[in-house]
C-alpha cells in the first residue's frame, strides 16, 4: 500500500503510449497561412486554406525542418463557433514530391513538431518522395494545449490511495473536482479533443498539403487515429501504416491492466539485463532488484525528493521515469545511468528528464494565444491531454454506485499486475469519472472499413500495445489490413528494427506490401 502522494507531484508528466520524445525550445516564425475569403459557414470553408512555410528560428532544431500552421474549427457540429491554430512541421523532399505523409508519434499528449524534429534521421528515407509533415494535435504542445493546474493530477493520485479509499464516495467527489479543475484550466478545447476530431483535422491538413489521398504513419496512439481516419474518410485513404497498434475495443480498465501487465514484464527484462552488467546500481541478483525497485518507489512517495525546480519528486514520478525508458530496448543505457545517479548520489536529473520526455522548465498557466508559446506549454500538458483523449474516446461511465463498489477490486488487480505502475494507471482510468460521456463511434463503427491494403505492426515483447491488439484490429479493419509480426522487444519497431523500418518506407515509398502473416524477427535473422 502507498504512502500518501505530494500534491506537487502533480507537474509531473507521466508517459502511457508516446513513441516520441523530445525537448521544449520550439520556436515558430512566420507561420501564418492564407485562405481564399468564401464564406460558408460549413467545414469546407476550411479546405482552402493554404500553408505557409518558414524557417523555424531556434537553435534546438533541424536547420532543414520548416513550420506552419493550419486552422480548423473547434466544434465539426458549429463550424462557426471558432476555430483553432495547429502547428506543424515538414522536412522537404529531396526532390519533386509525389505529395506528402503525415506522421503522428502517439500518446495522447506527444508532439508531432517535436518528434519529428528528434526523430529527424528516421525520416530521411521518405523524403525520396514525401515531403514529411507532422503536428500537434488539438489540446497537445502548441496547439491550444490543455491542462488540469498544478494540483489535480496529485489530488486524483492520493484519492485513489489505499488509504484513502475507506470512504469511496469521499474518492469521487475528489475525482469530480479534478475534472472541474481541467476544465477551468484547459478552455473550450478540452470538450472536443478527442481522436474522431483530430482525424478530422487530419482531412483538413490534407487538403491544406494538397494532396488528394491521406499517406500516413502513425505510431501508438497515432494508430488510432489512423484507424478513426479510415472509418470516416475511407475514399481518401492512401497509403497507411500502423505500427505498434492500438486496441479499438477494450474498455479503460483493461487497457491499464494491459499497460501496466506489459511494463511491469519489461521491467523485469530491463532488471535481467541491467544485473548482468557490472554498473548496475541494484547488484547482480535479479530477483532482488525488482523488490529494490518496489522499495525504491514507496520509499519515494514517504519521502519524495526535492528539486532544483520547487517541487517534489515522488516514486510515481520514478514510476513514469522507468516506464518511459522502458519504451525501447536502446534507452535502457539510459535509464540504467539514470537510476544510478537517483540511487548513488540523490540526483534526480536523469529520471526527470526521463519522465517529462526531456521538459525540465514547469510552466504555472496555458495561454490564450491562438498558438502557444514553446515556453507556455503547461509540464502537465501531456498526462492532461492524454486523460482527455482516452476519457472523450471511451462511452463508458460506470454509475458512482458501479465506481464505489468496483474502486477496491480494481486497485488489488492492478497491484498485482504491477506494484510499481498499477497505481498511476489505475489513477487515470478513475480519472474519467466526472467528465462528459466519450463518443462510443470508435467502438461502433470503426470496423469494416473499405480502403486499400493498409500496414500493421505489431511488436511481440511491446510493454505498451500488446501484440494482441495488432490482431483483434485487424480483424475488426477487415480485409483491408495486412499485418507484420515483429519478433521482437520495445514499443513499436520502426526505429529499432531495420526490417520493420524497410518494409514500412517499402509500402510508403513504392506500395509494395509483406505477405500478411509475415515476420521480422531478431536484428540478426529477421526478414521478410
Amino acid at each position: 500500500m502507498l504512502a500518501k502522494l505530494s500534491k506537487r507531484s502533480a507537474v509531473r508528466p507521466s508517459v502511457r503510449r508516446c513513441a516520441a520524445t523530445g525537448a521544449v525550445g520550439l520556436a515558430i516564425l512566420g507561420s501564418g497561412l492564407t485562405a481564399t475569403g468564401r464564406t460558408d459557414p460549413g467545414p469546407g470553408r476550411f479546405h482552402d486554406q493554404k500553408i505557409e512555410w518558414a524557417a523555424c528560428d531556434t537553435p534546438d532544431l533541424p536547420k532543414d525542418l520548416q513550420c506552419g500552421t493550419v486552422t480548423v474549427p473547434l466544434d465539426y457540429a458549429d463550424p462557426g463557433a471558432g476555430t483553432l491554430e495547429l502547428a506543424l512541421a515538414r522536412y522537404r523532399a529531396s526532390g519533386d514530391p509525389r505529395g506528402s505523409v503525415l506522421l503522428n508519434f502517439g500518446g495522447p499528449g506527444g508532439s508531432g513538431v517535436l518528434g519529428l524534429a528528434h526523430g529527424r534521421k528516421d525520416f530521411l528515407g521518405l523524403t525520396e518522395d514525401y515531403d514529411v509533415v507532422s503536428f500537434d494535435p488539438r489540446g497537445v504542445g502548441r496547439s491550444s494545449p490543455v491542462s488540469c493546474g498544478t494540483d489535480a493530477t496529485g489530488q486524483a493520485l492520493e484519492a485513489t490511495d489505499g488509504e484513502e479509499m475507506a470512504d469511496p464516495r469521499d474518492t469521487l467527489r475528489r475525482l469530480r473536482e479534478v475534472a472541474a479543475e481541467c476544465a477551468e484550466h484547459s478552455g473550450p478545447v478540452l470538450e472536443h479533443i478527442g481522436t474522431v476530431d483530430v482525424a478530422r483535422d487530419l482531412d483538413v491538413m490534407r487538403h491544406a498539403l494538397g494532396d488528394k489521398k491521406l499517406n500516413y504513419l502513425g505510431f501508438s496512439y497515432g494508430t488510432r487515429i489512423g484507424a478513426v481516419y479510415a472509418a470516416e474518410f475511407p475514399g481518401k485513404v492512401g497509403r497507411m501504416a500502423l505500427d505498434g497498434v492500438d486496441t479499438l475495443t477494450e474498455p479503460l480498465a483493461e487497457q491499464g491492466l494491459a499497460g501496466a501487465r506489459g511494463q511491469q514484464t519489461a521491467l523485469e527484462n530491463f532488471l535481467t539485463w541491467c544485473t548482468g552488467e557490472l554498473a548496475c546500481p541494484f547488484g547482480q541478483d535479479a530477483r532482488s532488484a525488482r523488490e529494490q525497485v518496489v522499495d525504491l518507489v514507496h520509499s519515494l512517495d514517504e519521502n519524495p525528493v526535492p528539486t532544483d525546480f520547487g517541487y517534489e519528486f515522488t516514486g510515481q514520478d520514478l514510476a513514469g521515469a522507468i516506464g518511459q525508458g522502458l519504451y525501447a530496448r536502446e534507452m535502457w543505457p539510459l535509464l540504467q545511468r539514470a537510476l544510478a545517479q537517483l540511487i548513488e548520489d540523490g540526483d534526480t536529473r536523469g529520471v526527470e528528464s526521463l519522465a517529462t520526455g526531456g521538459m525540465t522548465q514547469p510552466v504555472p498557466r496555458r495561454a490564450d494565444d491562438p498558438l502557444v508559446d514553446p515556453d507556455e506549454v503547461p509540464l502537465d500538458n501531456l498526462p492532461a491531454a492524454l486523460m482527455a483523449v482516452n476519457c472523450a474516446d471511451d462511452p463508458d461511465r460506470p454509475s458512482a454506485d458501479r465506481v464505489t463498489r468496483d474502486l477496491a477490486r480494481l486497485r488489488t488487480a492492478y497491484e498485482e499486475a504491477s506494484p510499481v505502475f498499477g497505481p498511476y494507471r489505475l489513477a487515470q482510468v478513475v480519472l474519467c469519472h466526472g467528465r462528459p460521456r466519450g463518443t462510443d463511434f470508435i467502438r461502433e463503427r470503426v470496423k469494416d472499413v473499405d480502403t486499400p491494403k493498409m500496414l500493421l505492426v505489431g511488436t511481440r515483447g511491446d510493454p505498451a500495445t500488446p501484440y494482441r491488439w495488432t490482431v483483434e484490429t485487424a480483424e475488426r479493419l477487415g480485409p483491408s489490413a495486412v499485418v507484420l509480426d515483429n519478433r521482437a522487444e520495445g514499443h513499436t519497431g520502426y526505429g529499432a528494427s531495420e526490417c520493420v523500418h524497410r518494409a514500412i518506407d517499402d509500402f510508403l515509398l513504392y506500395g509494395s506490401l509483406p505477405r500478411s502473416g509475415s515476420s521480422c524477427g531478431s536484428e540478426e535473422d529477421g526478414r521478410l
